[in-house]
């Protein structure tokens, strides 16, 4: 059964890691997608490719999310060239860590700009069309830094926690319109990304984690094709940590 049957979807960030693998999930289950890339302009044709191949209509834009008139610009041409927006999951992000006494004003302003004021950009940018439809599944990507916080991670971690403060409040905006906004908050996600680290240190990691693994992009997919599907159809304003019991 396909639960994402027609529907049409905003992934953004999604050339590699958690957001590829949000976009190959929604479209094995139907979803038409829309998704951004910064910058990887090879590995967005091929990630559209690979969509395309599972029969759904997909498409690749270079946006910025964290430019307010990009995000507007991709939401009306993502519309003209699907017909509606469904489906928004806010996931594009970036980390700058350093201790406090370290981290510059500039490593502060950027992270917040990419990973909190994109989600205000796109949420405001299909917002409109949500409300024409009367209904809509936005879907933010936090972490469960955001939910406990992270030493080094100060900007990160406000980044993160606003984004909760963020989705709550639109959940008690857009409710009575149908259209629901929830948070994810990954734990420890095993991309390409984390392959870079010492062994030891995952390990490590991994020991502390209640199901004795690292998550996997997959994990925080299926997560997502249920929040954006209408199994969740009573669902929003919740924070859903993926995990592996790690908060526990």
């Amino acid at each position: 059964m396909k639960l994402l049957e027609g529907k049409n979807a905003i992934i953004t960030g999604a050339s590699r890691g958690i957001g590829k693998g949000i976009a190959e999930v929604f479209a094995k289950h139907g979803a038409n997608v829309a998704f951004t890339y910064s910058s990887s302009v090879e590995a967005a044709n091929e990630l559209e490719k690979e969509l395309q191949a599972l029969g759904v209509k997909a498409k690749g834009y270079k946006s910025n999310a964290a430019d307010f008139k990009e995000a507007e610009e991709l939401a009306k041409n993502v519309l003209e060239d699907f017909g509606s927006i469904d489906v928004l999951v806010n996931n594009a992000g970036i980390t700058k860590d350093n201790l406090l006494m370290r981290m510059s004003e500039e490593d502060f302003d950027k992270v917040i700009e990419v990973n909190l004021k994109s989600v205000f950009n796109m949420t405001k940018a299909v917002q409109r069309t949500m409300l024409k439809q009367r209904q809509g599944s936005i879907i933010n990507m936090s972490s469960v830094v955001g939910v406990k916080g992270n030493a080094g991670q100060a900007n990160y971690a406000a980044s993160k926690a606003g984004m909760i403060g963020f989705s709550k409040s639109m959940a008690l905006e857009l409710g009575s319109r149908n259209i629901r906004t929830n948070v994810i908050a990954p734990g420890f996600i095993e991309t390409e990304m984390t392959g870079k680290l010492d062994e030891k240190v995952v390990e490590g990691w991994r020991d502390a984690i209640p199901l004795k693994r690292g998550g996997t992009p997959e994990d925080i997919a299926n997560t997502c094709l249920f929040l954006a599907s209408d199994l969740s159809a009573y669902i929003t304003g919740q924070v859903i940590n993926v995990d592996g019991g790690m908060l526990t």
